[in-house]
Formats: C-alpha cells, sequence, structure tokens
C-alpha cells in the first residue's frame, strides 16, 4: 500500500463544525460505544455458555454482533481521539486500513443476514429437512461465505485505491472512505477500472438484497397457511427483518448521498447520514434479539432473577449480622 503521491497524511474536516460542542459529543459518544459494547459482548458471552443455544440461528447471531464490534472498533475509537485533538489526522495507510474495515464491515453484516435469512428458509419451509441441510459443515461454509467474500472483494478494492496518485489531502467525513479517497487522486490518474469494480460490487451485494426478498416471500406464503408457522416466523424472522430493515436504510442512504448527494447539504446532516450505519444497527441489533428470541430473552430473566436473589441474600445476611 504505498503511495506514490507526496500525501501522506489526510486531514478529516466532518469534525470543523462540531468544535464548540466536542466535550459534550465525547461524552456521549464514550457512553454510546460502552453501551454497544456491552450488549453485543453480553449476547455473546450468552449464546457461547448456554449449550442449549448451540443452534445454526444462534449461532449466526453470535457472528453478527462480534461483527458489529469489529466495524465499530474501526470507528469510534478513533472519533473520540480526533474529538480530542486540534486537527483530525488520518495517515494514509491508515485512512486505507480504517477505509477497508468500514466497507468490510458493511459487506459482512449483509452477507450475514442474507446467510440468516437462509437459515429462516430452511427452518419454516423445509422444516424436515432443516438439520439434514443446516449441518454443522455447511454452517461452516456458510459463516466463511459470509466473512472472507467481503474481505477479498473489499481488499481488491483497497488495494487498487492504493495504487492512485494522490493530490489532496482533505477528506470531508469524520472517517475514511475508499470513493472518497479515489476522488482524491490525481486528474491523470485512470479511475475507469476502479467505477467499474466499484459498480460490481454493488450489484453482488444487491443480489444478496434480492435473494433475501426472495426467501422472505416464500416464508410469507409458507407461514399463513398455518397458525404454527405463523408464530414461528413472528419469533424468529421479525428481529432479523427489523436488523435488515435498520441496515438497509442506514447503508442506502450513505451510498446515494456520498455518490449523487448535493455538496450544498448542511455538514451536520451529511455527517450524521455517513455514521447512520455505524449508529443504529450495532446498538439496537443486540436489543431486538435479546428481547424478541424466546430462548435468548429466558436465559437473560434467569441470569437477571439468579443475581436479584443473590443480592437479597447478601441484604439479609447483612442485615442479619
Amino acid at each position: 500500500m504505498d503511495n506514490a503521491s507526496t500525501v501522506q497524511l489526510f486531514t478529516l474536516s466532518g469534525l470543523n463544525e462540531t468544535m464548540p460542542f466536542r466535550v459534550s459529543i465525547f461524552s456521549l459518544t464514550l457512553v454510546y460505544y460502552c453501551l454497544i459494547v456491552f450488549f453485543n459482548i453480553s449476547l455473546i458471552i450468552i449464546i457461547i455458555l448456554d449449550s442449549n443455544l448451540h443452534e445454526p440461528m444462534y449461532i449466526l447471531l453470535c457472528i453478527f454482533c462480534m461483527n458489529a464490534l469489529y466495524g465499530t472498533s474501526g470507528f469510534y475509537p478513533k472519533f473520540l481521539k480526533d474529538l480530542q485533538s486540534v486537527s483530525a489526522e488520518i495517515s494514509y495507510n491508515g485512512c486505507l486500513l480504517q477505509a477497508f474495515v468500514m466497507y468490510s464491515f458493511a459487506s459482512s453484516d449483509l452477507s450475514i443476514l442474507a446467510v440468516m435469512a437462509y437459515d429462516r428458509y430452511v427452518a419454516i419451509c423445509r422444516p424436515l429437512h432443516y438439520h439434514s441441510v443446516m449441518t454443522k459443515k455447511k454452517l461452516s461454509l456458510l459463516i466463511s461465505f459470509s466473512w472472507l467474500t467481503p474481505f477479498c472483494v473489499i481488499g481488491t478494492n483497497i488495494a487498487l485505491t492504493s495504487q492512485l496518485i494522490i493530490c489532496d489531502s482533505h477528506v470531508p467525513r469524520l472517517f475514511c472512505v475508499n470513493w472518497i479517497i479515489v476522488k482524491l487522486a490525481c486528474p491523470k490518474n485512470d479511475t475507469s477500472v476502479h467505477n467499474v469494480i466499484a459498480y460490481a460490487t454493488i450489484i453482488f451485494y444487491a443480489s444478496h438484497g434480492i435473494f433475501i426478498v426472495w426467501t422472505y416471500l416464500h416464508m410469507v406464503r409458507v407461514s399463513v397457511k398455518s397458525r404454527e408457522d405463523r408464530v414461528k416466523f413472528v419469533q424468529t424472522c421479525v428481529p432479523h427483518l427489523a436488523s435488515l430493515l435498520t441496515f438497509l436504510f442506514a447503508i442506502v442512504f450513505d451510498v446515494m448521498q456520498m455518490r449523487f448527494g448535493s455538496d450544498d447539504l448542511p455538514v451536520h446532516f451529511k455527517n450524521f447520514i455517513a455514521i447512520e450505519f455505524l449508529l443504529f444497527p450495532p446498538f439496537v441489533n443486540p436489543l431486538i434479539y435479546g428481547f424478541k428470541l424466546t430462548k435468548i430473552r429466558h436465559r437473560i430473566e434467569v441470569l437477571v432473577s439468579v443475581k436479584t436473589n443473590q443480592s437479597n441474600i447478601i441484604g439479609q445476611n447483612t442485615s442479619g449480622e
């Protein structure tokens, strides 16, 4: 990733408008990030420690939460550091790395959602064959696909970007984005290949969305036939559908604004759109699944009741003394 240009340091100007509110934003962001880490790690630990949750649906949920921790770690620590700095700067290689993390996180999220949709499709539309279809081997292959494919696809995009000669060091965002880095390249660079690869990547992941829609059409058609299937659909598919809509709403708005949006939009609004996929899905998803999925909710209730009973016993022993 050696850049042939003299630009080795980028300035992230998205924070310029937040100068008067940096202390407040830092405090709120720190608390918010801690909650994201706490909720996702809690769900991961619950699934790992409870053998009753070692099923494909919950294992995929565990991977989903791990991916959320991976993606948010590429933004929040750097963002918190920038809030404490006079000017937000990032090295060229650091910028490429952050762009890779952001893109691979978003791509992996969509891939995992597609695999989760397939799992629910088999469970509802082919229940008698579920265990023969969703074997440990197949689940491992699907998880590998949902992680390795985005790493290879996004890695190819970033590798191509690293070959460009950069002429501008001004990144008008809160974090580095591959498309923005390409736009900073000198006019003599030929970026036609980058555009082709970028649009091919978009089409590839749009096909994931089409696949998810296809599975849901089949699941809805099957679910309306019996009350049992309707209950299963509501219990296990509604959380997944909520996660999908939250993610798509955030990512589509960001892509549309980045490629076709007006530069005249307020900076605060553009910043909000840019970080939506880092704000809502990683925070909301553990809550949705934690409260909606019966087995996880019961496990949380048991843990809470055990903690409460232990506190009561300690309190009684203390008062007895």
